[in-house]
Parts: C-alpha cells; sequence; structure tokens
C-alpha cells in the first residue's frame, strides 16, 4: 500500500473494517435469498455478486489516502455502491415490472 507508514498502518485497520462491512451486507443478503422463491431469489444473488465485484474493486485499492478518505466513517458506502450500479438497477426495474403485473393480474380476478 502506498503512503507514509502511518497512513499504510491507519488505512489497514479502515481495511479491515471495510471488509467486514461487505460480509456484513453479504450475510444480510444471503439470510434473504434464504427465505425467497426462484425468481426473487436468483435477483438477490446478482445482487450479491455485484457485491462481491464491489468489494473486490475496494480491497484492490492501495492509496492508504483512498481508505483513509473514504473509508474512515462507515455510513452506507456499501449501500450506494450498489444502488448506484446500473445491473442493480435493472434488477429494481425488473422486479417492480414483475409486481406491477401481478397486481394487475389479481386485480383482473
Amino acid at each position: 500500500m502506498t503512503g507514509t507508514e502511518s497512513q499504510v498502518e491507519w488505512a489497514e485497520r479502515i481495511k479491515l473494517s471495510v471488509s467486514a462491512e461487505f460480509d456484513r451486507v453479504a450475510e444480510a443478503f444471503k439470510g434473504v435469498a434464504r427465505k425467497q422463491g426462484d425468481q426473487a431469489r436468483m435477483d438477490t444473488e446478482a445482487v450479491i455478486a455485484i457485491l462481491e465485484e464491489k468489494r473486490a474493486e475496494v480491497m484492490a485499492q492501495d492509496r492508504a489516502g483512498y481508505f483513509i478518505h473514504d473509508w474512515q466513517e462507515l455510513r452506507d458506502q456499501v449501500r450506494q455502491m450498489i444502488a448506484h450500479d446500473p445491473r442493480y438497477q435493472a434488477i429494481r426495474a425488473r422486479r417492480a415490472s414483475r409486481t406491477t403485473k401481478c397486481n394487475q393480474t389479481q386485480a383482473a380476478s
């Protein structure tokens, strides 16, 4: 990792917290997936794959300043990264479309 010795040490501690946050979010999604039907579970598993890709991108960063500046205080960065991903937005749109179609079918019955 690049930076001063103290920055690298600080960033390594932050990086551990970031990894734990990705683990926490992944476990939450996995818990939801276990309770879902086939289509919803496939969508959730796709979100987990996006999450793991984002984790790899973040953890591959080698600048101490990146972790110190962007991840020092864990807020909802992981959720925001997923929410801004176009693949996630497409999943949400498909889910909304399926829900609308299901509601229309039920209303017609």
